[in-house]
């Protein structure tokens, strides 16, 4: 690996990282829907008009239908969960849910798209869902005010990461990064305002806030996707997907230097047994064939 890709995987990671932070600062005043809106919404205003400045409306409106998919699975859904978490979870926490992303796509590629799991990848599926009771055990509290509703959504939200990205590989194969980057922050954009505009908060947002929202939208989305697609380009998916390891590693260090977050035991079990999982997920080489 090149210099200037492991400064970009790196960064990346610290970038990634760096998202859960915001969110759990944001959430507290923005809310579930807001605090989603404004990140694909200020992310779509960036991308936008360099899209169609490098002529991509006529690829954005030929695709509009699976960039709709996408922006459901890959953005809406997901990050309106995580916001929904961050009310509750720590930074920490969230970047290590984050993690299992790769086994949940290794599961829908499975049932979906028929990709043949080698024993290596079905081994990880299970280490992985071990890990995920480890970190979760303590924390699934379902009595009025306990995070056990938080915990669920964290955990879903990576789900909606693997249906994404399965989803991108079965209807949007050929379509260039900048294209697919633009339409899904754009669809998950228009889906979200009509809830935004009902949930948007009555008092006033500090600037504390808004700082996060910004960094979140502009940072951790906009420049992250341009960093992430380049890395595609450059090592490949399966090398640019190492980045998972790395970020749950900068989310616990984010929280912990800059919100006094507490590393706990179940966190950094669960952590580490999440992480063998998603290595041996990744490790495999599966065959694809579709039906």
């Amino acid at each position: 690996m090149r210099s200037r890709d492991l400064t970009d995987l790196l960064l990346l990671a610290a970038v990634w990282g760096g998202s859960f932070l915001f969110m759990r600062m944001a959430a507290p005043e923005f809310g579930t829907m807001a605090l989603a809106e404004l990140r694909v919404g200020i992310a779509a205003a960036c991308l936008l008009p360099f899209a169609l400045w490098q002529g991509r409306l006529g690829p954005l409106v030929r695709n509009a239908l699976p960039l709709f998919g996408v922006g459901a699975f890959n953005a809406a859904l997901p990050f309106a969960l995580y916001a929904y978490a961050a009310g509750s979870l720590g930074a920490g926490f969230l970047s290590i849910a984050n993690a299992v992303a790769p086994m949940w796509g290794g599961v829908i590629g499975w049932l979906w798209l028929k990709d043949r799991l080698p024993w290596t990848s079905a081994l990880g599926l299970a280490v992985g869902f071990l890990g995920i009771v480890a970190l979760v055990w303590d924390k699934l509290d379902f009595t009025s005010g306990g995070s056990g509703p938080a915990v669920l959504a964290a955990i879903v939200a990576p789900l909606c990461y693997g249906i994404g990205a399965n989803f991108t590989k079965r209807f949007l194969t050929g379509v260039d990064a900048l294209t697919s980057a633009t339409g899904t922050m754009t669809m998950a954009a228009i889906m979200l305002m009509p809830l935004a505009i009902m949930q948007w908060p009555e008092q006033p947002v500090s600037i504390r806030a808004w700082t996060a929202i910004i960094l979140l939208a502009v940072l951790c989305t906009t420049i992250a996707y341009i960093i992430f697609f380049r890395l595609i380009a450059n090592i490949g998916p399966t090398r640019a997907v190492t980045v998972t390891f790395l970020v749950p590693v900068f989310g616990m260090f984010w929280g912990a230097f800059l919100l006094g977050e507490v590393i706990t035991r179940p966190i950094l079990t669960g952590a580490s047994v999440i992480l063998a999982g998603t290595a041996l997920v990744i490790s495999g080489k599966p065959k694809k064939r579709f039906s």
